[in-house]
Protein backbone atom coordinates (compact mmCIF):
# COMPACT_ATOMS: atom_id res chain seq x y z
CA UNK A 1 0.00 0.00 0.00
CA UNK A 2 1.15 3.22 -0.71
CA UNK A 3 2.78 5.24 2.61
CA UNK A 4 0.62 8.49 3.88
CA UNK A 5 2.87 11.65 3.70
CA UNK A 6 2.22 14.66 6.12
CA UNK A 7 3.53 17.68 5.33
CA UNK A 8 3.10 20.11 8.39
CA UNK A 9 2.40 23.74 7.22
CA UNK A 10 4.41 26.52 8.50
CA UNK A 11 2.39 28.73 8.07
CA UNK A 12 0.71 28.24 11.25
CA UNK A 13 4.06 27.66 12.86
CA UNK A 14 5.48 30.75 15.31
CA UNK A 15 7.71 32.45 12.89
CA UNK A 16 9.96 34.31 15.54
CA UNK A 17 10.98 30.64 16.52
CA UNK A 18 10.89 28.71 13.12
CA UNK A 19 13.99 26.31 13.82
CA UNK A 20 12.01 25.25 16.95
CA UNK A 21 9.23 24.51 15.48
CA UNK A 22 10.51 22.86 12.30
CA UNK A 23 12.29 20.54 15.35
CA UNK A 24 9.17 19.65 16.64
CA UNK A 25 7.96 18.07 13.45
CA UNK A 26 11.12 15.70 12.78
CA UNK A 27 8.49 12.96 12.18
CA UNK A 28 6.83 13.95 9.19
CA UNK A 29 7.58 13.33 5.86
CA UNK A 30 7.92 16.80 4.49
CA UNK A 31 7.70 20.71 5.40
CA UNK A 32 4.63 23.09 3.45
CA UNK A 33 6.53 26.23 3.42
CA UNK A 34 3.56 28.77 1.51
CA UNK A 35 5.10 31.58 -0.21
CA UNK A 36 2.68 34.46 -0.44
CA UNK A 37 2.93 37.81 -2.15
CA UNK A 38 -0.16 39.52 -1.76
CA UNK A 39 -0.66 39.84 -5.74
CA UNK A 40 -1.89 36.32 -6.21
CA UNK A 41 -3.51 35.45 -3.13
CA UNK A 42 -4.48 38.41 -0.33
CA UNK A 43 -1.84 37.25 2.05
CA UNK A 44 2.26 38.14 2.29
CA UNK A 45 4.45 35.51 4.04
CA UNK A 46 7.94 34.86 2.94
CA UNK A 47 10.36 35.15 0.53
CA UNK A 48 13.69 33.58 -0.92
CA UNK A 49 16.09 34.51 2.21
CA UNK A 50 13.65 33.03 4.75
CA UNK A 51 13.17 29.96 2.83
CA UNK A 52 16.90 29.19 1.87
CA UNK A 53 17.44 29.10 5.55
CA UNK A 54 14.69 26.91 6.26
CA UNK A 55 15.91 24.56 4.01
CA UNK A 56 19.40 24.99 5.31
CA UNK A 57 17.51 23.45 8.96
CA UNK A 58 15.21 21.72 8.23
CA UNK A 59 15.26 18.14 9.38
CA UNK A 60 12.46 16.95 6.65
CA UNK A 61 12.81 18.19 3.07
CA UNK A 62 11.12 21.33 1.77
CA UNK A 63 7.99 21.35 -0.14
CA UNK A 64 7.39 24.96 -1.77
CA UNK A 65 4.34 26.09 -2.28
CA UNK A 66 4.33 29.19 -4.40
CA UNK A 67 1.01 31.51 -4.81
CA UNK A 68 2.74 33.96 -6.42
CA UNK A 69 2.66 35.98 -9.80
CA UNK A 70 4.99 34.83 -12.33
CA UNK A 71 5.85 31.29 -11.16
CA UNK A 72 7.67 30.99 -14.75
CA UNK A 73 10.08 33.70 -13.43
CA UNK A 74 10.69 32.72 -9.65
CA UNK A 75 10.10 28.94 -9.26
CA UNK A 76 13.76 27.84 -10.10
CA UNK A 77 14.73 30.60 -8.10
CA UNK A 78 13.41 28.59 -5.21
CA UNK A 79 14.91 25.14 -6.38
CA UNK A 80 18.38 26.57 -6.42
CA UNK A 81 17.41 27.01 -2.65
CA UNK A 82 17.60 23.45 -1.86
CA UNK A 83 13.57 23.08 -1.92
CA UNK A 84 12.52 19.29 -2.58
CA UNK A 85 9.77 20.27 -4.44
CA UNK A 86 8.11 23.09 -5.75
CA UNK A 87 4.47 23.67 -6.48
CA UNK A 88 2.49 26.83 -8.63
CA UNK A 89 -0.71 27.16 -9.47
CA UNK A 90 -2.91 26.27 -12.60
CA UNK A 91 -3.81 30.09 -12.84
CA UNK A 92 -0.32 31.56 -12.64
CA UNK A 93 1.88 29.67 -14.83
CA UNK A 94 2.26 30.41 -18.54
CA UNK A 95 4.08 27.73 -19.70
CA UNK A 96 2.81 24.47 -17.16
CA UNK A 97 4.72 22.04 -19.43
CA UNK A 98 8.37 23.98 -19.55
CA UNK A 99 8.03 24.99 -15.97
CA UNK A 100 8.15 21.51 -14.95
CA UNK A 101 11.11 20.15 -17.05
CA UNK A 102 13.04 22.73 -15.85
CA UNK A 103 12.67 22.05 -12.29
CA UNK A 104 12.46 18.44 -12.50
CA UNK A 105 16.20 19.07 -14.77
CA UNK A 106 17.18 21.17 -11.28
CA UNK A 107 16.75 17.82 -9.56
CA UNK A 108 13.36 19.47 -8.14
CA UNK A 109 10.17 17.92 -7.73
CA UNK A 110 7.26 19.79 -9.78
CA UNK A 111 3.70 20.11 -8.53
CA UNK A 112 0.65 21.72 -10.60
CA UNK A 113 -2.03 23.00 -8.03
CA UNK A 114 -5.77 23.63 -8.38
CA UNK A 115 -7.86 25.76 -6.44
CA UNK A 116 -11.36 24.78 -5.20
CA UNK A 117 -13.11 27.09 -8.15
CA UNK A 118 -10.78 25.12 -11.20
CA UNK A 119 -11.89 22.20 -13.02
CA UNK A 120 -9.02 18.95 -12.75
CA UNK A 121 -9.72 17.62 -16.14
CA UNK A 122 -7.72 20.23 -17.71
CA UNK A 123 -4.48 18.76 -16.83
CA UNK A 124 -4.90 15.28 -17.54
CA UNK A 125 -3.36 15.29 -20.47
CA UNK A 126 -0.08 16.58 -19.15
CA UNK A 127 -0.20 14.86 -15.37
CA UNK A 128 2.80 12.87 -16.48
CA UNK A 129 5.04 15.96 -16.56
CA UNK A 130 4.20 16.17 -12.41
CA UNK A 131 5.58 14.58 -9.52
CA UNK A 132 2.43 15.69 -7.68
CA UNK A 133 -0.72 17.70 -8.14
CA UNK A 134 -2.52 19.54 -5.53
CA UNK A 135 -5.56 19.88 -4.63
CA UNK A 136 -6.69 22.86 -2.84
CA UNK A 137 -9.68 22.46 -0.20
CA UNK A 138 -9.81 25.69 1.40
CA UNK A 139 -9.14 29.00 -0.60
CA UNK A 140 -5.59 29.65 -0.64
CA UNK A 141 -4.50 32.69 1.47
CA UNK A 142 -4.82 32.08 5.07
CA UNK A 143 -4.59 29.21 7.25
CA UNK A 144 -7.33 27.85 10.15
CA UNK A 145 -10.03 27.70 7.30
CA UNK A 146 -12.71 24.97 7.40
CA UNK A 147 -12.35 22.13 5.10
CA UNK A 148 -14.31 22.39 1.95
CA UNK A 149 -15.77 18.50 0.96
CA UNK A 150 -16.97 19.21 -1.54
CA UNK A 151 -13.27 18.98 -3.37
CA UNK A 152 -13.31 15.66 -2.42
CA UNK A 153 -14.95 14.55 -6.15
CA UNK A 154 -12.21 16.33 -7.70
CA UNK A 155 -10.04 14.03 -6.02
CA UNK A 156 -11.91 10.76 -6.60
CA UNK A 157 -11.79 11.77 -9.92
CA UNK A 158 -7.94 12.73 -10.67
CA UNK A 159 -7.12 9.33 -8.35
CA UNK A 160 -9.31 7.51 -11.08
CA UNK A 161 -7.21 9.04 -13.81
CA UNK A 162 -3.76 8.44 -12.75
CA UNK A 163 -4.90 4.43 -11.65
CA UNK A 164 -6.31 4.01 -15.38
CA UNK A 165 -3.25 5.21 -17.26
CA UNK A 166 -0.55 3.97 -14.72
CA UNK A 167 1.24 6.82 -13.51
CA UNK A 168 2.91 7.48 -9.87
CA UNK A 169 1.72 10.81 -9.56
CA UNK A 170 0.96 11.84 -5.96
CA UNK A 171 -2.32 13.70 -4.72
CA UNK A 172 -1.79 16.17 -2.27
CA UNK A 173 -4.53 17.53 -0.61
CA UNK A 174 -3.99 21.33 1.54
CA UNK A 175 -6.56 23.10 3.72
CA UNK A 176 -8.60 21.87 6.89
CA UNK A 177 -6.48 18.49 7.41
CA UNK A 178 -6.64 17.23 11.06
CA UNK A 179 -7.49 13.56 12.55
CA UNK A 180 -11.00 13.74 11.40
CA UNK A 181 -10.82 15.17 7.65
CA UNK A 182 -7.81 13.07 7.12
CA UNK A 183 -9.84 9.87 6.17
CA UNK A 184 -12.30 11.80 4.35
CA UNK A 185 -9.55 12.85 1.93
CA UNK A 186 -7.11 9.62 2.05
CA UNK A 187 -10.38 7.77 1.05
CA UNK A 188 -10.76 9.88 -1.99
CA UNK A 189 -7.10 9.20 -2.84
CA UNK A 190 -5.00 11.98 -1.30
CA UNK A 191 -1.96 9.84 -0.33
CA UNK A 192 0.04 13.62 0.53
CA UNK A 193 -1.76 15.66 3.35
CA UNK A 194 -0.67 19.32 4.33
CA UNK A 195 -1.96 20.08 7.72
CA UNK A 196 -1.38 23.52 9.47
CA UNK A 197 -3.64 24.70 12.81
CA UNK A 198 -3.95 20.68 13.42
CA UNK A 199 -0.27 20.12 13.82
CA UNK A 200 0.79 23.62 15.37
CA UNK A 201 -2.42 23.84 17.27
CA UNK A 202 -1.89 20.66 19.20
CA UNK A 203 -0.16 20.41 22.47
CA UNK A 204 2.98 18.11 20.46
CA UNK A 205 3.20 18.35 17.26
CA UNK A 206 4.92 15.12 16.24
CA UNK A 207 1.51 12.99 18.36
CA UNK A 208 -0.45 15.26 15.96
CA UNK A 209 1.48 14.41 12.85
CA UNK A 210 1.45 10.34 14.25
CA UNK A 211 -2.55 10.70 14.76
CA UNK A 212 -3.04 12.35 11.35
CA UNK A 213 -0.68 9.52 9.48
CA UNK A 214 -2.34 6.82 11.49
CA UNK A 215 -6.35 8.20 10.62
CA UNK A 216 -5.18 8.50 7.00
CA UNK A 217 -3.80 5.03 6.18
CA UNK A 218 -6.55 3.32 7.64
CA UNK A 219 -8.30 5.07 5.19
CA UNK A 220 -6.43 5.32 2.24
CA UNK A 221 -7.69 4.00 -1.49
CA UNK A 222 -5.08 2.96 -3.57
Amino acid sequence: MTAIQIAPSILSADFCNLERDLNRIANADLVHVDVMDHHFVPNLTMGEPIVQRICEVTPVPADVHLMIEDPDRWAPEFAKLGAKSVTFHMGATHAPVRLARQLHDMGCEACFAVRPAEPVEPIFDILEEFDTILIMTVEPGFGGQKFLGNQMDKVRRLRDEITRRGLKTNIQVDGGVSPSTAPIVAAAGANILVAGSAVYGADDPAVAIDQIREAAQAAYRD
